[in-house]
Formats: C-alpha cells, structure tokens, sequence
C-alpha cells in the first residue's frame, strides 16, 4: 500500500446561510458570525457529505490519484457509518482497516456556510481507538484529525511505525491534537519525515504570538522535528522548508474563480503533496501538485467534491492561467 491515511472520519451536513453577518477587527483578523436571536433563520440550501474528516479526504485524494490507499478510521453501527464505507468503497479506498463499534455513532458535524467562508459545529463520538494489524508495509502512513482521547492511539501508533522505519510519516495535526501540545505529541513531532499546518494552526502549536515571520514559523516547525514542513497561508500560498534547510513560497494557484467553497482545500494541499512525494517528484513539484487540487476543491461543496484525477491535474499543472512558480526564500 502507498497511502495508508488514520484519522477520524465523519459526516457534513452542509447549511448555506442567507441572513447573517461577520463583524472583524480593523485588519480582518478574529471575524465572528452573528444571527438574530430567537429568530426563524433563512437558509438557501443544504447538501449531506459522507466519509470525510481530513483522514478521509486524503485517502479519497490519493485513490483519485491512482495510488493504492486506504482507510483506518471508525464509525458507529448506523445509517451514517455504513453510508460512509461504501462512499469509500466506491472511491477505490481500501476498507479493510475500517472499524464499526456498536453502541457507538458516527461522527456528524454541522457546517454553517456564508459567503465562501464555513463554521462547523464539531461533536466527537469516544472510540474505543487500536492500532490494526497491517497485511503490508505503508510507503508513507498519513496521521491526521483524531478525537480528545486519542493521546494513547498516537502513542501505539508510534510504536507500530518502529516496526516499519521505512515508512514516512505526514502529520496534519487536527484541534484536539493541536489542543493537546507539542509536548505530548513529541513522538510523533519528532518521528515526522512532512509536516502540514497553517500560519494561525503553527503559531498556535509554538504558542507564540499572531504575526511570526514565515522564516522563523518554518525553523521551529522544523525544530520540534519534522523534516519537511509546510505551512499554508490562505490566498498567500504556502511556504515550506525542506530537509537541507531551503525554503520555498509557492502562490496560489492562478485560477481566476473566486472560491464557492473553502472546505478541505488544506486537506487537498497536504494529502496531493504527500502523494507527489510518494512518486518520486521534488518538493517545489509536490507542492504545485498540491496547489492544482487545493484549487480544484474550493470550486465545490465538500471536501472531495473538487478533487482531481492524475489525468485532470497534469493538464491544469501544464496550463495554468498565468505564469506560477515556486520562489525562493
């Protein structure tokens, strides 16, 4: 197996908001969305999205990206959690690592959608979370989004890779792994070869204060041990450090739509790099690649709506709409 991703999975009940309003500081920063109270609140639609979280979408990413890939996550025994491993099934996912725990319900979260922008209402199920017994060794394992109780999971998942130190490790760290510190996750800080948060997420993870210089974001990244790190920065990009220490800014992708829907662009970035990695490209290529779906996906609901097939994102990686290309730092 190429691409064996471990996260929490859920369902998205997609809700787009007519009657609504942001209130930000002076330089955008620390937007919140406000409703009237006790009021019937208009909504202009609402779409039902199985089988994601980012685990998921990056599992679904590399399958449609013809790389073997599979899935160990959990669901309860109901509708939602069958509904989600068909999803899977059909998308080419490998399925045998999914666990369902009766008594248990699947994870289902709320996303409340204004303008291109989304807030999701999060409720966690408590799994009963094991490590699985692999049938082969993973190129790379891809570690993301796990609930609150999850810290011994991380823990035995760390201690299964040292039977496989061959296998890389990407790690996407979800709130409750970022809630849980850098020094509870050290192991795994430390045993990551590729790294992928963005500006908000790393200075949070650093505990250092909004408004760090990308260089000195990337170094301590770095620092607490991963050997390549990527941190995104919206509109900006994302900037990245590599293993020798180089770094590198990379653009958005130029395409010319506005976004209809952010969800699961950072999952696209992360999971299609990592795939790029995993055949051979450069870091400067990975990225691209990973820009070309991260762009793909905000032009939908959801976060697998957008993604690409090999075959759709070389020919938008061969003809971007204006010149692109990864700068130095």
């Amino acid at each position: 197996m190429n691409f064996f991703a471990v996260g929490d999975i859920v369902t998205d009940a997609f809700i787009r908001l007519k009657d609504a309003r942001v209130h930000c500081r002076l330089d955008n920063e620390d937007c919140e969305i406000s409703m009237k109270w006790g009021d019937k609140i208009p909504y202009e639609l609402h779409e039902i999205v199985p089988a994601v979280g980012n685990a998921a979408n990056a599992a679904v990413s590399a399958a449609r990206l013809g790389v073997s890939s599979g899935l160990r996550a959990y669901v309860g025994k109901d509708a939602y959690g069958a509904q989600c491993i068909e999803v899977l099934r059909r998308e080419g996912v490998d399925v045998a690592y999914m666990e369902t725990q009766p008594g248990k319900f699947t994870n289902y979260h709320y996303v409340l959608w204004y303008e291109s922008q989304r807030t999701i209402l999060v409720k966690h199920e408590t799994f009963d979370y094991a490590v699985p017994s692999l049938r082969e060794k993973p190129q790379w394992l891809y570690l993301s989004s796990l609930g609150d109780s999850s810290l011994p999971y991380h823990r035995a998942l760390m201690q299964m890779l040292e039977k496989y130190p061959d296998t890389k490790l990407a790690f996407q760290p979800g709130t409750y792994q970022m809630k849980m510190g850098k020094e509870a996750l050290a192991e795994v800080y430390k045993r990551s070869d590729l790294f992928f948060c963005n500006k908000e997420e790393a200075e949070r993870i650093l505990g250092l204060p909004a408004g760090q210089e990308f260089k000195q974001l990337l170094d301590a990244m770095h620092a607490l041990g991963p050997k390549t790190v990527v941190i995104t920065d919206g509109t900006n990009g994302c900037y990245a450090r590599d293993e020798q220490g180089a770094m590198f800014h990379l653009p958005r992708y130029p395409d010319p739509k506005q976004p209809y829907e952010v969800t699961g662009a950072g999952d696209a970035l992360a999971s299609t790099t990592t795939v790029a990695l995993s055949l051979g490209k450069t870091l400067e290529e990975a990225l691209r690649w990973g820009s070309v779906n991260a762009s793909s996906v905000l032009q939908g609901i959801g976060a697998q709506k957008g993604l690409l097939t090999r075959e759709q994102l070389e020919k938008n990686l061969a003809n971007p709409p204006a010149p692109w290309s990864v700068e130095s730092l």
